[in-house]
C-alpha cells in the first residue's frame, strides 16, 4: 500500500470523525426547539467586575436597571480601576436603591486576579440566584433575567447563556469573532444537551450562590488568573444541575475587538484554560479541533497529489453539507445566519490562527484580566 493511498484512508477516517461530531451538534442543539415559558420571578444579583469601564457602566447599565423584572439587585465590583470607573458607579449608586458598591482595591497575593474581585462582590450580594455579565455587555431585551432566571429549578443550579457580537459589515475580523463565538456556543451548548456540560462564557451566564460556596468557590483554580468562567463550570457542572438558555431575548451581545491584535491575546487567555479542563472534555475538543486541522492539511495535500480526485471531493463535499446544516441551525437560532455563506474561508483561516496562538502559547504565558 502506497503512501498517498494511506493518505487517503486517513482522510477519510478525519472526514467520518468530522461528520460524528457536526451529526452530535446538529441533533444536541441545532435542531433543539427554544423554549420561552417564563416562570415566577426569584430574587436575583446580577454580577457585574468591571475594571477601567467607565464608559461601557455608563451606556449598558441604564439598560440592565430597566429589566422587566422584581426583584433583582446589580453588585458592580470596581476591580481597582485607574479610570473613573468607580465615580461612574457610586453616581449610579445613589440614583438606584438595587445598585451595591464593591470597591477592590489591590492586594499584592491577587493582584490581576479576577477570581478574587468576583469573590468579594459575590460575597456581598443578597440573593441566591447569581446572573453574570461584563460592562461591555447589553441586554438584548428587557426581559434578560426573566429568561435566564426561567430556567432555574430545585434541580437546575446552572444556566448556560448567549453572549453574542455586535456586526460590523464589511469586516473580516469581525465575521471571524463571530464565527468562533457561534462555534463555539455549538459545542458547549450541544455538550450541555447531552449531559456533559464543560464550559460557559461570563458575558452571560448564571449559577446560585450556594453551589459556588458549597464547592468552595475558586480555590480550586484560584492560581489560574483566567477562568472564573469556563473552569468554574468545568469544576462543577454536570447532566444533572445544568440547563441552557438560548431564547434571543436571554442574550447578551458585546462590542468585538477592533483589532486582530487585541482579539489574539484575547484568545490566548482563554485558550490558556483549556488545558485545565476535565480530561474527557480535554480529549473530545482535542480531538475535534485535531480532525478540523487534519481534514484541510490531508484534503489539501490529496487534492495537490490528484489521488482519487472524485472521491476525496465526495468526502469533502460530504464534510461541508453536515457542516453547513449543523453550523447554519445554529446560526439561525443565534441570530447570525448571514456567516453560513463565508463558512469554508472562516473555518480554514480560524484553524490557522488556533493552531498559531496554541504554539504562541507553548513559547510564553499570555497576559490576564487587564
Amino acid at each position: 500500500m502506497g503512501l498517498t493511498t494511506i493518505l487517503f484512508f486517513a482522510f477519510a477516517v478525519i472526514v467520518s470523525i468530522q461528520v460524528i461530531y457536526y451529526l452530535s451538534f446538529l441533533f444536541a442543539f441545532g435542531t433543539k426547539q427554544v423554549e420561552t415559558r417564563l416562570k415566577k420571578q426569584v430574587p436575583i444579583s446580577v454580577i457585574i467586575c468591571a475594571k477601567n469601564e467607565s464608559e461601557n457602566l455608563k451606556q449598558n447599565l441604564p439598560l440592565i436597571l430597566k429589566q422587566n423584572y422584581t426583584p433583582f439587585e446589580i453588585v458592580l465590583i470596581n476591580d481597582s480601576s485607574s479610570d473613573d470607573t468607580l465615580k461612574v458607579i457610586k453616581e449610579f449608586e445613589t440614583k438606584h436603591d438595587n445598585i451595591k458598591l464593591v470597591d477592590v482595591k489591590i492586594a499584592e497575593a491577587f493582584w490581576g486576579n479576577k477570581k478574587y474581585a468576583l469573590t468579594l462582590g459575590i460575597k456581598a450580594s443578597n440573593h441566591n440566584v447569581l446572573v453574570f455579565t461584563d460592562a461591555d455587555c447589553k441586554p438584548n431585551s428587557d426581559n434578560w433575567l426573566a429568561h435566564i432566571s426561567s430556567k432555574f429549578s430545585k434541580q437546575k443550579d446552572i444556566v448556560l447563556g448567549y453572549g453574542g457580537y455586535s456586526k460590523k459589515a464589511f469586516s473580516v475580523l469581525n465575521a471571524l469573532i463571530r464565527f468562533e463565538t457561534i462555534l463555539t456556543a455549538m459545542q458547549y451548548f450541544s455538550y450541555a444537551s447531552l449531559g456533559s456540560p464543560y464550559m460557559g462564557v461570563g458575558r452571560n451566564m448564571a449559577y446560585k450562590k450556594e453551589l459556588f460556596f458549597n464547592n468552595n468557590g475558586f480555590n480550586g483554580h484560584m492560581s489560574i488568573k483566567s477562568g472564573d468562567d469556563d473552569l468554574f463550570v468545568n469544576e462543577v457542572a454536570n447532566k444533572q444541575n445544568t440547563d441552557i438558555c438560548i431564547s434571543k431575548e436571554s442574550f447578551t451581545i458585546s462590542k468585538p475587538k477592533t483589532s486582530f491584535k487585541a482579539w489574539l491575546l484575547q484568545k490566548r487567555r482563554h485558550i490558556s484554560t483549556a488545558k485545565f479542563y476535565k480530561p474527557k472534555h480535554k480529549l473530545l475538543l482535542g480531538l475535534f479541533y485535531t480532525s478540523q486541522l487534519l481534514f484541510w492539511i490531508l484534503g489539501i495535500t490529496l487534492v495537490l497529489l490528484g489521488f482519487n480526485l472524485i472521491w476525496v471531493i465526495v468526502l469533502v463535499a460530504l464534510r461541508f453539507i453536515i457542516q453547513l446544516i449543523s453550523f447554519g441551525l445554529t446560526a439561525k437560532k443565534l441570530d447570525d445566519i448571514n456567516l453560513v455563506y463565508y463558512t469554508p474561508f472562516l473555518d480554514l483561516f480560524l484553524i490557522i490562527i488556533q493552531l498559531s496562538i496554541f504554539i504562541a502559547n507553548l513559547i510564553s504565558k499570555p497576559k490576564h484580566w487587564k
